[in-house]
């Protein structure tokens, strides 16, 4: 299993078990990314929060990183959270069995996946290109993202 860090809290906005990919949503190589996983996570084992959403701010407070720059994929889920090259492997650990093979590349040391991660991820704009804005999920795929609940009218 990848190795997680972990909060004195549960994240806020996730039911229990529940896991949320937080990634970069003007970043065209990361909206690929959360294209791929809403087509190949058949079990709904993963929801999404772009970083600079409301509900992307208040996760990544919660797991203690800046609100105003953030230069990998985050997965978080009950007290537990994992970045770079450990959130890759955990979430490659939700997707149906094809996936797995996915795994093996966990031969490599962290150290050197690591570097490899953060040299796409600071280059990420240059390679593949920044939306001037956030994209907006689809109708159908709009239940995958994570949404705080809407607070309730006091009587």
């Amino acid at each position: 299993m990848p190795t997680s860090k972990t909060r004195p809290t549960p994240a806020p906005l996730l039911n229990p078990g529940e896991s949320v990919v937080l990634f970069d949503g003007v970043c065209k190589l990361c909206n690929g990314w959360a294209r791929f996983l809403i087509r190949h996570d058949h079990q709904r084992r993963v929801r999404l929060a772009a970083v600079q959403s409301p509900e992307g701010q208040e996760l990544l407070a919660w797991a203690g990183h800046p609100i105003d720059q953030f230069d990998t994929m985050a997965v978080i889920r009950d007290h537990h959270y994992w970045e770079r090259s450990d959130a890759f492997f955990e979430v490659i650990s939700q997707l149906p069995a094809r996936w797995q093979p996915l795994q093996l590349l966990r031969v490599f040391p962290r150290s050197l996946r690591d570097w490899a991660y953060d040299r796409i991820a600071l280059n990420r704009y240059r390679l593949f290109g920044k939306y001037d804005t956030c994209l907006l999920p689809t109708p159908d795929h709009e239940q995958r993202f994570l949404k705080a609940a809407a607070p309730t009218p006091e009587s």
